[in-house]
């Protein structure tokens, strides 16, 4: 029966839970799928067939055929399947068959993450080919043995890291390879997008002049998760014309997939007294323990370091409770680790001895594991392209699997549960770059330079325009010099090492135990301040360490063993200025803007609480202040428009619309606290400990020091956050502890602000066949899915426990109908839903952007809602925001009408990184003043692409 072992694994899952509790909210079922065969190609190498035959393919799939002759032709193509569709193969044919027949043929093969390179040599190690030679050449590749691989080695295993610090920096010394190279392999493509993208296009560029250089023309061969348009994309990041193979002929196990909403806690209210759901990762441990006694091999995927250790932990301890002998076949698998401890955790998976494990993305790019029976998502993973990547972990052998997508207590994943459609039948979104921005653009142009003169005739790869006028800046820095033949490098500094291709803004903090001298780990320098403050709690596989001291200048954190009952909360200032306006449409009383913004900030305390929530106390820091100059999309409201009953210019018909106004798919990604009252404290914006987090530049100038601003409230810092009170999980954000390693999604981006994000028609992966059940073990009761049905249909005023009376029920459509004290917490509540929910729009995670709001804006003498990217120069989300603002925000509004709780909890317009401690928020004033906003963009929008929906 397809689905029978999904469904016994589920009923194990739920077992005990009584049928008016139950947290399932809808059940999926994705059928089997045949597989479709091929034949070998005859220009394969005889002995690599027989290797892989050896192996265990009998024959190739088609679409592993398809690509292969395609890159054994010369042409350079994308294979873009889903997740166990062979990918490898692809280009292991090509490649080895190549490397076999020529003893001067060379390839490099290039991975996001150090665990898929290493796996990846592995596996073609294991065919033990004649003549081929493979080697990795990676951050954990020891000194003695790099120069074997430099002058031996005719397949290098690396990553764009060390591609960009320790080859191309060096390529006179890796001559012999060049000369000989064939191929270039891009794995896990789609993972290169946004300012990490950005990078790895320019570095892919540097790669091609240097290797045509030595006289070699390489065939690109990328591989891909399902994505939008892969042909376009792998184009803009390679600079080069690709073929895509996109038809999936692999076979797939049946799945079930489980939509799963934690019960709230009774005992317990969050802040101001909101409802406070049970955490996704205490969900999540629950779950991975019942699957481990149940024998099933399991992967829980979690958002953030602290989180994957926090996870594992709860499992140990209910399996002692259960079966002891369990509790070590449980683990968490994170960056960070040193790399003899990722290995042996690796080893232990392939091998079968661990059956749990709780990790985050590292393992979504890593290691090839087969036979998985179910996948745990706790929280969404911030875009679908990821979501469909870790479910496709379960299943992987054929077998029948269960995956479970576990809500956080947020907006977008509150929409999720009830809005399946949007996660299981949308079509991924499309990964978009961009490689002029000049933040990426003239680090990496200071390289080319340093590794070879650039001509004239180069600049079109590189930009053209754009890229010489980034010259020109050189030049005038004098690390440069313009002569008739080009442009040379004269500084003496390599500059190089000085350049982090993924945004971390300088080398990593060492975490060390002060006692033994013991290296623990390594934290981004974008999240020390956060992560690793005076007092803040690190955590090291299970074990809790506080921290004494933070260097950041010989970048050290020096750590004390101890497990408090207490978890720490970092608190921030954060000012925002507006340094160019780019684009902007005014609507009779509502600008909508683009441009470009500063955001200074500076950890100034932390709150040390308990898990139920309890602040003990709070202590003062004296940290340095953070600058980040990036992109922003506003928009302002007019006082007369706010507090109008009737507004200004609108009709009654307009009003009317908007009322009802919905989202298209809308999924609200939320977790935004609510509001923050007079000063741009960000309270308990605390980053997860170690954990990634978004880079920004350490920078030393605040606008103003006692700033008069007051914006309402800050979500400045996307990489910060504080653990909710019941959740002592820390957010996810940033890159791997070592340069050459990520394990989240490197920053995602639109580029350009007109561009639309386009979906093919009809994507394999998400034809879903769905199934929704009124009553029983699979969802909640019939009435709990009616109330919420006649929720969303409720009109303003009285919609979710928005009272009646408030000023707002009964106000004229138009205007917001506010009186002046209530604009505050209006603007704030509507900027916490909207930072979750534009996530639905670009291909971004809620924590990779930031927001402030103001009832007054210095620059903008209005009323002002900032939504900004976190990264230097910005990623693309703010132009994509700017593109959708009618669709976003009309989700946005929809996400906060339907959510049932009375006056704002964190599954609408609370959020878990708010400096303010989400106070005030006014979620009534927030449907207000989304609605008044939708009412004058689709009024007066036609004219600049805003009037849509």
């Amino acid at each position: 029966m397809v689905g029978e072992r999904g469904r016994k694994l589920l009923d194990r899952v739920t077992a005990g839970i009584p049928a008016s509790e139950n947290p399932v909210t809808h059940v999926a079922r994705m059928p089997a799928r045949a597989a479709g065969f091929a034949p070998w190609p005859e220009w394969s190498a005889p002995e690599v067939v027989a290797a892989c035959t050896a192996a265990g393919v009998g024959n190739p799939w088609r679409h592993q055929v398809e690509a292969a002759c395609l890159a054994h032709a010369g042409r350079h193509v994308v294979i873009s399947t889903g997740t166990a569709s062979g990918k490898s193969l692809a280009y292991q044919l090509p490649v080895l068959s190549g490397l076999a027949r020529d003893a001067k043929t060379t390839a490099l093969y290039l991975a996001p993450t150090k665990a898929l390179g290493a796996d990846q040599l592995r596996s073609v190690s294991t065919l033990d080919i004649p003549g081929v030679r493979a080697a990795a050449f990676d951050g954990d590749t020891p000194v003695t043995e790099r120069d074997w691989v430099r002058a031996h080695a005719n397949w290098v295993f690396s990553n764009p890291d060390m591609l960009h610090r320790g080859i191309l920096s060096a390529h006179s010394r890796w001559a012999q390879f060049f000369r000989g190279l064939r191929y270039v392999v891009v794995d896990e493509c789609h993972s290169y997008r946004g300012v990490f993208g950005s990078h790895v296009a320019l570095l892919l560029r540097r790669l091609r002049r240097v290797a045509q250089y030595y006289g070699a023309s390489p065939v690109f061969v990328l591989a891909s998760a399902t994505t939008a348009a892969p042909a376009e994309f792998a184009s803009r990041l390679t600079g080069l014309p690709c073929s895509a193979v996109t038809e999936d002929a692999s076979p797939r196990g049946a799945r079930t997939i489980a939509l799963w909403e934690p019960p709230l806690i009774e005992a317990l209210s969050g802040e101001n007294g909101a409802p406070v759901r049970r955490p996704a990762g205490a969900e999540a441990a629950r779950i991975l323990t019942e699957l481990v006694v149940e024998g099933a091999r399991s992967l829980a995927f979690v958002r953030s370091r602290r989180s994957a250790e926090l996870t594992a932990l709860g499992a140990r301890r209910l399996l002692s409770e259960v079966d002891p002998s369990l509790t070590e076949t449980v683990a968490a698998y994170r960056s960070g680790f040193l790399p003899e401890e990722r290995r042996e955790l690796e080893q232990a998976l392939l091998s079968g001895r661990l059956l749990g494990v709780a990790t985050t993305n590292a393992l979504e790019l890593g290691v090839d594991i087969a036979g998985l029976d179910a996948v745990v998502l706790a929280g969404y993973p911030g875009t679908l392209a990821s979501f469909w990547q870790q479910s496709g972990r379960a299943g992987r052998s054929g077998d029948e699997a269960l995956v479970v997508f576990v809500a956080r207590d947020d907006p977008l994943d509150t929409y999720l549960v009830h809005h399946p459609q949007a996660l299981l039948e949308r079509p991924v979104e499309t990964a978009v770059l961009d490689p002029a921005n000049p933040y990426v653009l003239g680090p990496q142009l200071a390289c080319a330079v340093a590794e070879l003169p650039l001509t004239e005739p180069e600049l079109a790869a590189f930009g053209g325009p754009a890229a010489r006028a980034v010259l020109a800046e050189l030049a005038e820095q004098k690390l440069l010099r313009r002569r008739t033949s080009g442009w040379y490098w004269t500084s003496r500094d390599r500059p190089h090492a000085e350049v982090g291709i993924r945004g971390s803004g300088g080398d990593q903090i060492a975490v060390v135990e002060a006692d033994s001298g013991r290296m623990l780990g390594t934290v981004d320098p974008g999240s020390a301040c956060f992560a690793v403050h005076p007092g803040a709690v690190y955590l090291h596989q299970g074990s809790s360490y506080v921290v004494d001291e933070l260097d950041l200048e010989t970048e050290l954190a020096l750590v004390h063993a101890e497990d408090p009952d207490w978890n720490t909360s970092p608190r921030e200032i954060v000012d925002i200025t507006v340094l160019s306006t780019e684009r902007q449409c005014h609507h009779n009383g509502v600008t909508v803007s683009l441009g470009e913004v500063a955001v200074t900030s500076q950890v100034v305390g932390y709150l040390r609480r308990r898990p139920s929530g309890e602040v003990l106390d709070h202590t003062a820091l004296d940290l340095p202040e953070q600058r980040l100059q990036t992109r922003a999309v506003w928009y302002t409201v007019s006082a007369e428009l706010l507090e109008s009953p009737t507004g200004s210019g609108h009709s009654v018909g307009t009003g009317a619309r908007v009322a009802g106004a919905e989202g298209p798919g809308a999924t609200a990604q939320a977790g935004e606290p609510a509001g923050a009252a007079a000063h741009p404290v960000r309270a308990g914006n605390s980053r997860p400990a170690a954990d990634e987090a978004a880079g920004e530049p350490t920078g030393t100038e605040a606008r103003r020091a006692g700033t008069e601003m007051h914006p309402v409230g800050t979500e400045a810092h996307p990489a910060g956050n504080e653990a909710r009170p019941a959740e002592a999980e820390a957010h996810p954000v940033k890159t791997e502890t070592h340069p050459s390693e990520i394990e989240t999604h490197p920053a995602g981006t639109e580029a350009r602000p007109a561009e639309t994000e386009t979906h093919p028609a009809g994507t394999e992966a998400h034809r879903v066949k769905t199934e929704m059940h009124s009553g029983g073990a699979e969802v909640l009761p019939a009435e709990a899915e009616a109330h919420r049905a006649e929720t969303r249909m409720r009109p303003v005023g009285t919609e979710a426990g928005i009272p009646v009376g408030t000023g707002i029920a009964g106000r004229a459509p138009g205007g917001a109908g506010l009186i002046p004290a209530r604009v505050p917490g209006a603007l704030h509540a509507a900027e916490h839903a909207a930072i979750g929910l534009l996530p639905l729009f670009a291909t971004c995670d809620r924590w990779d952007i930031g927001g402030v709001s103001t009832a007054w804006h210095e620059d903008t003498g209005e009323a002002t809602v900032f939504v900004h990217d976190g990264h230097p120069g910005g990623a693309g989300f703010a132009d994509r925001g700017y593109a959708a603002i009618v669709p976003w925000l009309a989700a946005t509004r929809e996400a906060i009408v339907s959510c049932e709780c009375p006056a704002g909890c964190p599954s609408c317009v609370q959020s878990p990184k708010c400096g303010n401690g989400n106070d005030p928020l006014d979620k009534a004033g927030a449907v207000a003043v989304l609605g008044t906003v939708l009412g004058a963009l689709r009024q007066h929008g036609e004219k600049c692409g805003h009037g849509g929906t």
